[in-house]
């Protein structure tokens, strides 16, 4: 790949991100379809399709942000109703998780691919899929972490809620679906770095893991 170096990252991350996020939302579909809800397959997101999992206004967010340097946006949420499910608290727990463990797959998948090349020094011969596979697990790393955090709309929120007593989950989702998308935005707008404070670690910690280095 050929061209300045910011143009090459900006391909790259961009690519490596539009995967990431299609695949994380298609984690969401294909569970949920499999635990008996049809929505999803009649919303045609049960497909490995980009177009079908990319909402317009986040991907114009993925472009501006990869091209200034970060990787901030979001792919069309998938509508899950766990009246579907026969255990509607479980299996929304379930098809909550399964897309951060979409990306951990692709986080790992890529990792050890990474692995194989520095092991046999490869690396520097095949720069460019050492530069894919490397954004690949940080990417993917980050996107794991960032959804697993607590508060709603993130999966981590559901997640979480999922594994209270009822009585207590429903105070949860109260509270925090009237206050969770604005903590959010606050926090990764305010240019304060708590986002990348709480994630970064995580995320140096897990790929030092994959990559035999911890």
């Amino acid at each position: 790949m050929e061209g300045s170096p910011r143009l090459e990252n900006f391909v790259i991350g961009l690519i490596v991100l539009v995967i990431s996020i299609s695949l994380h939302e298609f984690g969401h579909a294909i569970s949920a379809d499999k635990l008996g809800d049809p929505g999803p397959r009649r919303a045609g997101r049960i497909t490995l399709y980009p177009g079908a999992h990319l909402d317009p206004f986040g991907f114009l967010m993925i472009c501006f942000t990869m091209w200034a340097g970060f990787g901030l946006g979001w792919g069309r949420p998938v509508m899950v109703d766990s009246r579907y499910f026969g255990n509607p608290r479980k299996g929304m727990v379930i098809t909550s998780l399964c897309g951060p463990l979409m990306n951990l797959a692709l986080a790992l998948v890529f990792g050890l691919l990474l692995r194989v090349l520095i092991m046999t020094g490869q690396v520097t011969a095949i720069p460019l899929l050492s530069r894919f596979a490397l954004q690949f697990l940080v990417i993917n790393l980050s996107l794991m972490f960032f959804n697993l955090i607590p508060i709603h709309p993130l999966d981590g929120g559901k997640i979480l809620s999922g594994l209270m007593p009822l009585s207590l989950s429903e105070k949860f989702d109260s509270m925090m679906w009237q206050w969770g998308p604005i903590i959010l935005l606050v926090s990764c707008f305010s240019g304060a770095g708590f986002l990348s404070s709480v994630i970064s670690p995580a995320v140096i910690s897990a790929v030092e893991f994959i990559l035999g280095k911890s």
